[in-house]
């Protein structure tokens, strides 16, 4: 496989690892055990930024470098590739979303509401540019000078 398609492979990666780790936080939050003893005081936004530095942004730079690499010659594989990243955002945040109104009142923040319908806008660009590498084009022929 080319450089380009293993950038699209680690970008799906890190989308889905991004949507597990916000959905997980997200069911703990809408279930935290009472035992918990750092209930009173615990907040997710942190947790939320470090999810985000971790998986949702190197997982777009990747799928941009990897559209920037094969957007001259086009290819079907690696814009599904990348459309596929962008549906495993938009699932996940829609997931996320749906669970905020499980959530304790205490828990919930301006971060916590906003941040799936952030990235399930951001998701909808990211499967548009991926559906954009579904056009092949044709390589110019070399000229022959000789």
């Amino acid at each position: 496989m080319a450089l380009e398609k293993w950038l699209a492979v680690t970008s799906i990666g890190l989308f889905a690892m991004f949507a597990g780790e916000m959905i997980s936080v997200y069911y703990f939050m809408s279930d935290v055990p009472e035992d918990f003893e750092y209930a009173q005081s615990f907040s997710a936004d942190p947790k939320i930024l470090q999810f985000i530095s971790i998986g949702v942004a190197p997982a777009g730079v990747f799928a941009a470098v990897a559209f920037i690499m094969s957007k001259q010659y086009g290819s079907k594989t690696i814009g599904s590739m990348i459309v596929g990243g962008g549906v495993v955002l938009l699932v996940g945040m829609f997931v996320c979303y749906s669970l905020i109104e499980n959530i304790d009142e205490s828990y919930v923040t301006d971060a916590l509401q906003n941040v799936p319908l952030l990235f399930m806008g951001l998701s909808i660009p990211v499967m548009v540019v991926g559906f954009s590498l579904f056009k092949e084009k044709k390589k110019r022929p070399k000229k022959e000078y000789y």
